[in-house]
């Protein structure tokens, strides 16, 4: 049997795939925010795509007007596609409300 406690990196929720419009900026002088979308999110997190590189450990903000949902969040991970976009794992740290994933669940584009 595994350890919880030996597997720091485990999820404690699944992931549901959705693609959800979401903006980035890194901080609030920021004026453009970036565009992104999601390949899968939780209440606690997300996969997105997005355009630009960002380094593990940074702090951004993410926004989705259409879901009502603001957090600060950590870049957990950023991998390169062959698409020239990147793979970045965000954990969602003061979200506004939890983005509602029963809601989200299958959402395309929204």
């Amino acid at each position: 049997m595994v350890n919880p406690q030996m597997m720091p990196h485990a999820r404690l929720e699944s992931r549901n795939p959705a693609a959800v419009a979401l903006y980035l900026t890194a901080d609030a002088r920021q004026v453009l925010a970036e565009p992104a979308f999601t390949e899968n999110v939780s209440a606690r997190g997300a996969r997105i795509l997005t355009r630009r590189r960002w380094a593990p450990g940074e702090r951004l903000q993410v926004e989705s007007a259409r879901w009502n949902f603001r957090s600060t969040a950590r870049v957990a991970y950023c991998e390169a596609l062959p698409s020239e976009e990147f793979a970045v794992g965000l954990e969602f740290l003061n979200a506004t409300m939890p983005l509602d994933v029963r809601r989200v669940k299958g959402a395309q584009l929204a």
